[in-house]
């Protein structure tokens, strides 16, 4: 938590003046009971009215200034907490965006999420409510038992004994209560973790008819958290009985006392008021400072796991641009040129040396000697079943994910000597899963490129065989898109991504298996218009459809995260049985469609 607190250095002036103005209308409200005495003796005793009223004027008055004293430090301390809050969230979640894909698959998006949003806000909360009360409650009690003893020592004495019993039943009834709600936000965390995974598969749960195992399982995570959260309320709820007990025996005793007192004319009627009105205030005030001790230490937890999210460090560093280093061509660039006009072959734009990955936790590799090259301009596809490492691979060539065995090059450089905008810069990317987010489609295709013209736009928009279906949408481009593309259909949301990218006209083109919700007439169209689109672009279409990439220059097997056959189509339905086994596979199944249709 302290770590966090340097987030509140552009607040200085606010976090020092809510504390002052707090303890300036606690200095306001102690003079209230003395003037409640003077009313009293003065005034009522001698049968003064002008007094009575003057002194209710002068009490209205500290009411103001208190008030108005209250407000700023209201004030102050929202603006330096809301602005803490602000500049905390910023920092995390620039934080995050330097993560690794590996340390945010470690973390999981659902726990960076709560940290960003609940636990930021209970830490707002909690030097909110530091800077008005940390300072003002302790004020107040010290303030009343000084004040007291000014009245009358031996009255005063009440409170010596009062405020020590007081203190250790409220601290005594918090300290059992904190661990009990630790207790209650854990089974909360559980009810809210079931709750988004049934509205999340909601579809999934209606088709296998699971509707009353999910709200049996729902009724008994919900009936502990009753439990835990009865029995914490059960615990806290003896506050209030215990210190009235308590605050109520020393009214009692004071009064005893004092009655003798004024009898003896020792003190006054109103001195023996006022001394009631400052135990009052110790008894509000030793409350509101245990309530702000528990929210102080639900904050300290939270700062505690906000801080752990800043703890941790990208294991992928970052080159600064212009920095990158020719590793695999030691020659001149002429004399590589020379070579390759002499050999009559395009140069290797990717180039994958023995590479290794294994995944943070993993016991084995996802990937596992992986040695083959990709020439400029070539189309190559990536074939093999559920779980081979197709798409483990192809995150290796943008570096979302670091070899942990070999290397990867593109344009004869190490990918980690390039500084992540270049490498990016020259690849563009459509994942499995299309994401598109809220607002237009001409504002999601721009994510490619900032500068590009509508007629650019268009162009991608043509190419990725969704220009039809944007024109026919209400503003074209213009047309608002919801949240994560909610109001268009799976292939329509594929299409959009690929134009995405297209957009950017990058040199390495990558298709994670992102035609899956296309057609088979659509899926070949939009190939054959990316090969018309000229450049030399190379293009690497990652599919289980071995229609996809029967076209490709060159087509790589995945299996076990292994590459057990390397060529074209004719040259594996010969020598790669895992190749030749989905196809027939694909190929029984249309056959088999067909007839049936």
């Amino acid at each position: 938590m302290k770590n966090l607190l340097k987030y509140l250095r552009h607040y200085r002036k606010e976090a020092v003046l809510a504390p002052l103005f707090k303890m300036l209308e606690a200095s306001f409200e102690l003079f209230v009971p003395l003037v409640v005495a003077s009313i009293i003796d003065t005034g009522i005793a001698g049968n003064r009215l002008d007094y009575v009223l003057s002194m209710c004027l002068v009490m209205i008055l500290l009411g103001v200034i208190g008030l108005v004293c209250s407000i700023t430090a209201q004030y102050f301390a929202a603006k330096a907490a809301v602005g803490f809050a602000a500049e905390l969230k910023h920092a995390l979640f620039a934080h995050i965006q330097s993560l690794s894909f590996s340390e945010l698959d470690t973390v999981g998006m659902s726990t960076l999420i709560t940290r960003m949003t609940s636990d930021v806000n209970q830490v707002q909360s909690g030097v909110n409510m530091f800077l008005r009360l940390f300072l003002r409650s302790p004020f107040v009690v010290a303030g009343a038992v000084v004040m007291a003893f000014t009245v009358n020592v031996r009255a005063a004495v009440i409170f010596a004994v009062a405020v020590p019993v007081l203190s250790v039943t409220v601290f005594g009834i918090m300290l059992a209560s904190i661990p009990l709600y630790r207790k209650v936000q854990e089974r909360l965390d559980s009810v809210l973790a079931l709750t988004r995974e049934n509205l999340t598969g909601v579809r999934v749960i209606r088709a296998f008819h699971k509707e009353k195992e999910e709200q049996e399982d729902f009724r008994e995570r919900n009936q502990t958290l009753t439990r835990v959260q009865l029995f914490a309320g059960k615990i806290s709820a003896l506050m209030n009985p215990l210190t009235y007990i308590i605050i109520n025996a020393a009214l009692v005793l004071l009064l005893w006392q004092g009655a003798g007192q004024v009898g003896q004319g020792v003190i006054t009627q109103g001195q023996l008021v006022a001394l009631v009105n400052y135990m009052s205030q110790i008894l509000v005030e030793l409350i509101k400072l245990a309530n702000l001790i528990i929210t102080l230490t639900k904050a300290a937890a939270c700062g505690k796991r906000i801080g752990g999210v800043f703890q941790i460090r990208s294991s992928m560093t970052d080159a600064k641009p212009g920095e990158e280093r020719r590793q695999e061509r030691p020659m001149s660039e002429a004399a590589a040129e020379q070579k390759l006009s002499e050999r009559e072959e395009r140069p290797d734009q990717i180039r994958f040396e023995h590479v290794g990955l294994t995944y943070q936790g993993a016991g084995a590799e996802a990937l596992s000697d992986l040695d083959f090259s990709i020439k400029k301009g070539q189309t190559v596809g990536i074939i093999g079943g559920t779980g081979s490492g197709k798409s483990s691979l192809v995150h290796l060539i943008p570096r979302f994910y670091d070899a942990t065995a070999g290397r990867v090059l593109i344009d004869g450089v190490d990918v980690k000597d390039y500084s992540l905008e270049q490498l990016r810069h020259k690849i563009g990317i459509v994942m499995q899963r299309a994401v598109l987010f809220h607002g237009t489609i001409r504002e999601n295709l721009l994510w490619g490129n900032p500068e590009a013209t509508d007629e650019e736009l268009n162009r991608a928009l043509e190419v990725s065989q969704s220009l039809e279906f944007v024109s026919e949408k209400e503003g074209g481009l213009d047309f608002m898109i919801a949240q994560g593309g909610q109001n268009l259909s799976g292939g329509q949301r594929q299409r959009l991504s690929i134009a995405r990218a297209l957009v950017r006209n990058p040199e390495i083109l990558i298709l994670d298996d992102s035609s899956s919700a296309l057609d088979f007439a659509t899926d070949a169209r939009l190939r054959m218009a990316i090969r018309e689109m000229g450049g030399e672009r190379t293009v690497v279409i990652v599919s289980q459809r071995p229609s996809s990439i029967r076209h490709a220059d060159q087509i790589i097997v995945m299996d076990d995260g292994r590459a057990v056959g390397k060529g074209t189509h004719e040259e594996l339905l010969k020598s790669c049985q895992v190749y030749r086994e989905i196809y027939e596979t694909q190929y029984q199944n249309e056959k088999g469609g067909e007839a049936n249709g």
